[in-house]
């Protein structure tokens, strides 16, 4: 039987750290697979004459990981545990260790949204597996939110999270927020069936995907909801607020193919109102 892959935890000395480590070795434990710990130095910008404080930088990696693994095996005894240290650019480098993990898990650095160096959203970007990215002190939630707009990216993500919210025994919210018709006419745009044939396009997506979740998953509570006042990130963020997860797909159906994270996924990450999971789609080609 092969070995299941690990989910791996990137960590650094944060408490958003070690929320990511408790939340991914539970994960781990909950799914019996291997949990692997990694922590990155970052040498890139080592000049010549600094060089001898990267073995400093070494060891201080290797103990922080020693004491992540002891806090992982205490808190899931059982638990098979690896440590790993890597070099290099954050990004990448998780990037390239995620080729070989079922899920990265991250914690966010608590940036504001447009905080471009968030080593979270660094990570998430290049990652070729899904991405978790746990918030501090984010208590337990119940539910399970994931956000539709009919993008293929989109319907990997709702198969995640029905499939999470079946095997956790959790409800599923299905959110489609999109830029609605009211604010085009509230800016005196005169009103037609147009706008009413927006909302009704918009709608079969939702009924469409509703339909597809109970015949996969009779016994799984579905909810859907649509947003067309709010901002597709604003509107995701409040219905995730108190949720046991968010999920989100890496890009939506207007996001361009050299943008490997979306702008809506970019902006919840940067202020995540619970555990949110980014599903990734490869090789997709999306319609001009």
């Amino acid at each position: 039987m092969a070995t299941a892959k690990p989910i791996a935890v990137g960590i650094t000395n944060t408490s958003a750290s070690n929320a990511a480590l408790l939340w991914a070795a539970a994960r781990a434990n909950r799914l019996k697979c291997p949990l692997a710990v990694v922590n990155v130095v970052d040498d890139r910008w080592m000049a010549a004459e600094v060089l001898p404080y990267l073995e400093v930088l070494r060891e201080s990696g290797l103990a922080l990981l020693k004491e992540a693994g002891e806090k992982a095996t205490a808190a899931e005894p059982g638990l098979q545990v690896t440590l790993q240290l890597l070099e290099g650019g954050i990004g990448a480098a998780l990037g390239d260790y995620s080729r070989n993990a079922s899920m990265l898990v991250l914690g966010t650095s608590g940036h504001t949204r447009g905080a471009l160096t968030d080593r979270a959203l660094q990570a998430t970007a290049t990652a070729e597996c899904p991405v978790a990215v746990i918030g501090d002190a984010q208590e337990a939630g119940r539910g399970i939110v994931v956000g539709v707009d009919g993008s293929r990216e989109a319907t990997q993500a709702v198969a995640f999270a029905a499939a999470e919210a079946d095997a956790l025994g959790e409800e599923l919210t299905v959110l489609y927020a999109f830029t609605g018709p009211n604010r085009w006419i509230a800016a005196g745009l005169p009103q037609s069936s147009f706008a009413t044939h927006v909302v009704e396009e918009e709608q079969i997506v939702l009924a469409e995907t509703e339909a597809g979740l109970r015949q996969d998953y009779p016994d799984l509570v579905v909810n859907t909801r649509m947003e067309t006042v709010l901002e597709p990130a604003d509107a995701l963020i409040r219905a995730a607020s108190g949720a046991r997860l968010l999920v989100l797909g890496s890009r939506g159906k207007g996001g361009f193919e050299r943008f490997v994270l979306g702008s809506t996924a970019h902006a919840v990450l940067s202020q995540p109102p619970c555990p949110t999971v980014i599903t990734r789609v490869h090789k997709q080609q999306h319609a001009d």
